[in-house]
């Protein structure tokens, strides 16, 4: 095979560094499927990856990209066939493992899913992580109770960034009607316990205002967290947790069962089919610089796609 284009992340000097080139399959991370990459998808991991000091990539060099999705060259296990269309996201792409930032990637068959029918493989990276975070989320938050009939009071925080604006459509879709979204502040409010405003809170942000929503939350109400932009530390004293019950609930979505995703996917091929309705951008390999940029200033909206080819 010829070569091919990747976004090459290095170590220099201690610095990191990262470069559009012309790289080999020699190059990438070993697997049993080779997959002809069509889309992947911009996430703050991604982001933290070409940061001095990211602590997302644990050695270098590295192609970044925890999602993908595409169309199989060649296949050593049979449970995947060339032409077949399918998805990654998460295990250790883009961190340990050479990932989607580039026009081909070799795989670990156990990481892939197939690709559902009705689901397109934009379709596919316009969900990528920050959909499936987001579903994640709302499933955890439903077994511990929250349910669309009895219309509790919900806030999904980091509504402008991929993770919160794809869950406020999930939300929705689901019949949840009272969605408070918050997009950038919350008041960073210090008292053991506030006044109880949101049975259940979906957090992406960490940090200040994971602390201040806490003494907020309703008696036997839950918060989901599967995010740090805001800081990995909360201040909090027990007080929410055993005077109102309240949950708190991880999610983690980069080593989620390989087995229960297709079940995940399914639903936004049906139900949970919002796609079309999401603020996405599409860019190139060249671009990611820029975006990348924008994320560091606070700046961008909704999803953005990298589309190869």
């Amino acid at each position: 095979m010829d070569g091919f284009k990747a976004l090459l992340v290095k170590e220099e000097n201690g610095a990191v560094v990262c470069s559009l080139e012309e790289i080999t399959t020699e190059q990438l991370s070993p697997g049993n499927v080779l997959i002809k990459v069509a889309y992947s998808s911009v996430n703050y991991k991604d982001y933290l990856a070409v940061q001095t000091g990211g602590g997302v990539i644990r050695n270098y060099p590295m192609i970044p990209g925890i999602d993908l999705s595409g169309t199989v060259v060649s296949s050593e296990d049979d449970r995947f066939q060339t032409g077949q269309e399918v998805l990654v996201t998460g295990f250790q792409m883009g961190m340990s493992h050479t990932g989607g930032y580039a026009e081909y990637a070799r795989i670990p068959a156990d990481w892939i899913v197939p690709l559902p029918a009705g689901l397109s493989l934009r379709d596919a990276m316009v969900i990528g992580t920050a959909g499936f975070t987001a579903a994640l989320s709302i499933n955890a938050l439903e077994s511990a109770g929250m349910n669309p009939e009895n219309n509790p009071e919900i806030l999904v925080t980091g509504a402008a960034g991929g993770v919160g604006s794809i869950a406020v459509q999930l939300l929705a879709r689901s019949g949840y009607r009272n969605i408070n979204a918050l997009s950038k502040n919350a008041q960073k409010d210090e008292a053991v316990l506030g006044t109880q405003r949101f049975h259940y809170v979906l957090d992406v942000v960490g940090g200040g205002i994971a602390s201040a929503l806490l003494p907020q939350i309703h008696y036997g109400g839950s918060m989901s967290m599967c995010g740090n932009a805001g800081g990995v530390s909360i201040q909090t004293t027990v007080m929410p947790f055993i005077l109102r019950g309240v949950n708190l609930l991880g999610i983690d979505s980069v080593n989620y069962p390989a087995a229960g995703r297709p079940a995940i996917w399914e639903r936004f091929a049906g139900q949970w089919h919002v796609m079309a309705d999401s603020i996405v951008r599409e860019v190139g390999l060249s671009d990611l610089p820029q975006v990348f940029d924008e994320i560091r200033q606070g700046t961008h909206m909704g999803r953005n796609i990298v589309k190869h080819g």
